[in-house]
């Protein structure tokens, strides 16, 4: 049997990269998924598990939207009889937009999803899983949450608010059995890096991704996936209110001029 046999999950930004790769794996361990994203390929990540032999609906939406996560969380809780894990994935960079040249309106879209929008997600599932004893819902962060030099500020700070998000949470839901943790991925390929991914080849530099970590090189969503399923799952049973770094030990150091070896 599957990790997550029989269990009913919900995936945000699960349209592509860490979001598709996760739901994937999720059904393969038996698990019964919601994809939801606000783009088309949705349906696909969804056809792409039926076609595997898995059980998945996919629901369009907006990850920032409170009406949003929330029909799709009952939805979820309706369709498949029980909600035991929500991963609150969907998230949008901004890119390195100059300082100032941010305004108002960028603050407010890009912490509308990526901060407001998973804490929708734990206030709307929470309650299902305090019902049932038990439950994970998991945050993305990111290592730009962790300390300078990953991302530009608004992202990062809203990955510091995510850290902070499931610290407090998981403590406002003391005694529940329902838990919440984030991951913080380093870089990743994915949609939201591509054109990082997509400059470097164009320039042959592209072995040079991830050079400052110490197992110098990028990551892959599966990689993230397999961090997402371990919190999913009864192995992480005990563990909680946290911040997993997958990042191949990038936040382990500060920065250095140059390594031996």
């Amino acid at each position: 049997m599957g990790r997550l046999e029989g269990r009913g999950a919900v995936v945000t930004g699960a349209a592509s990269g860490i979001g598709r790769a996760t739901s994937r794996l999720f059904a393969a361990e038996g698990a019964q998924v919601l994809c939801f994203d606000r783009a088309e390929a949705v349906e696909e990540t969804a056809s792409l598990i039926a076609d595997a032999g898995g059980t998945a609906i996919a629901v369009k939406g907006d990850a920032g939207s409170e009406a949003d996560i929330k029909s799709t969380i009952e939805r979820a809780h309706r369709t498949f009889g029980r909600l035991d894990a929500v991963f609150a994935n969907a998230g949008v960079s901004g890119g390195m937009t100059p300082m100032e040249e941010i305004d108002e309106a960028f603050w407010q879209n890009l912490l509308r999803i990526n901060l407001i929008g998973p804490f929708m997600a734990i206030k709307h599932a929470s309650p299902i899983m305090r019902a049932a004893g038990k439950g994970s819902i998991i945050c993305t962060a990111s290592v730009a949450g962790i300390r300078s030099g990953a991302g530009g500020i608004p992202y990062s700070a809203s990955k510091a608010g995510v850290m902070s998000l499931v610290q407090t949470s998981a403590n406002v839901l003391y005694g529940t059995g329902v838990r919440v943790n984030a991951i913080c991925p380093g870089i990743i390929e994915t949609g939201m890096t591509a054109p990082i991914y997509q400059n470097a080849r164009a320039r042959g530099t592209d072995d040079k991704i991830g050079q400052l970590n110490p197992l110098k090189r990028g990551g892959e969503p599966s990689e993230i996936a397999h961090a997402a399923l371990f919190l999913a799952s009864d192995d992480s049973s005990y563990v909680n209110g946290q911040a997993l770094a997958v990042d191949g030990g990038l936040s382990s150091s500060h920065p250095v001029g140059s390594r031996r070896g």
